[in-house]
């Protein structure tokens, strides 16, 4: 049986937004006394939310709330300006999910970007109306990997958990699909490592989005 539903995260999943970020993240960190961060080390940072970002960014600076909360709303205001810039989307992408909606799989994103970003960007890049649902902070459930979120959307699709996907380049995705009793699909080729990916036991491990695609569309969950 393959599956009923996916549940995709966003950032180095789907779309490589690690440019537009970086850029924004050095707006916020103006002023602060810690110098802008290269693009692999935003890379690492990033996936727990804007404010846990801002956080990590903030690491090497003296704990100031009141900093923290005017760095993180630098952040938002460059990061809405220029959401789009460098932003990509993976190879594969746009084929993987027509070929999964010629199966009849419902399709969904459950992000810790900010929902309205996360919905501005996919309609940016072409592939909004791909997703019967797309959730992130904000939107009135815990981040992941908090599964209230994915509970909601499977609820919504008529779907159970062990006929769900979750593809991601997350540690809070694995811990996600874990949760959920769903067939877990580690994303290499985004943000974290392999080795820390395998060390939260997913089901597959894919090294392309083509390569996920196929595991989906040739294998039963669970």
């Amino acid at each position: 049986m393959k599956p009923s539903l996916v549940l995709f995260d966003l950032d180095g999943t789907l779309v490589d937004t690690a440019p537009d970020i970086a850029r924004a993240l050095g707006v916020a960190l103006e002023g602060t006394g810690v110098p802008p961060l290269s693009l692999d080390a935003v890379k690492r940072m990033v996936g727990d939310g804007a404010r846990e970002l801002i956080r990590r960014a903030l690491a090497a600076a003296p704990s100031d709330p009141a900093e923290e909360a005017a760095a993180f709303g630098r952040f938002l205001a460059s990061y809405r300006q220029n959401l789009c810039v460098g932003s990509q989307l993976y190879p594969g992408v746009v084929e993987g999910l027509a070929a999964l909606r010629s199966d009849g799989t419902a399709l969904a994103v459950v992000t810790n970007k900010p929902g309205d970003l996360a919905r501005t960007l996919l309609g940016a890049l072409g592939i909004a109306a791909r997703f019967d649902a797309i959730i992130g902070d904000g939107d009135g459930f815990p981040r992941k990997p908090d599964p209230a979120a994915a509970l909601s959307i499977l609820s919504g699709a008529g779907a159970s958990s062990e006929q769900a996907v979750v593809v991601g380049d997350g540690l809070p995705d694995m811990r996600l699909a874990r949760t959920l009793g769903a067939t877990g699909i580690a994303a290499t080729w985004g943000y974290v490592s392999m080795s820390a990916l395998n060390d939260e036991r997913p089901a597959y491990v894919a090294g392309s989005f083509d390569e996920a695609m196929s595991i989906i569309r040739g294998a039963s969950p669970g």
